[in-house]
């Protein structure tokens, strides 16, 4: 296959899935400025335990910087897992005991991660540019 077409490839994987999952990750980080520090303190899914700041705060960075890391592809398979593996949290245990069409979308969002934390970035990366270079 022409490397160009996988190229393309891997920047759409990345690109397209991380862009609309800063749509997710952006309300968060909105709503953790707000709730930071008020009376009711933070309110969101605790995951395992680590209370519900620290959830939410280890969200806004897999939905929001981590997908912009993707974008440009610096650091790609590492910036990958943690978005991966959050959507397979809201997959399997926020959303484990809804329907499938519940759980669809961060399904999606889990293999598009997971795959590009095997392929990497590709050539048209930061990451492809610096191994160029």
């Amino acid at each position: 296959m022409n490397t160009s077409l996988q190229d393309a490839g891997l920047l759409l994987l990345r690109v397209v899935p991380s862009g609309i999952m800063m749509t997710h990750g952006w309300p968060k980080f909105q709503r953790l400025l707000d709730q930071w520090g008020s009376e009711e303190g933070v309110k969101f899914f605790d995951f395992m335990g680590l209370g519900p700041e620290i959830s939410l705060i280890l969200t806004v960075l897999a939905e929001l910087v981590a997908p912009a890391l993707l974008i440009v592809g610096l650091q790609t398979r590492l910036a990958a897992i943690p978005a991966a593996f959050t959507m397979g949290v809201a997959a399997f245990v926020v959303h484990g005991s809804d329907p499938l069409g519940d759980k669809e979308l961060a399904l999606l969002y889990m293999v598009c991660f997971a795959a590009v934390a095997a392929l990497g970035g590709g050539r048209w990366s930061v990451d492809g540019l610096l191994k160029k270079g």
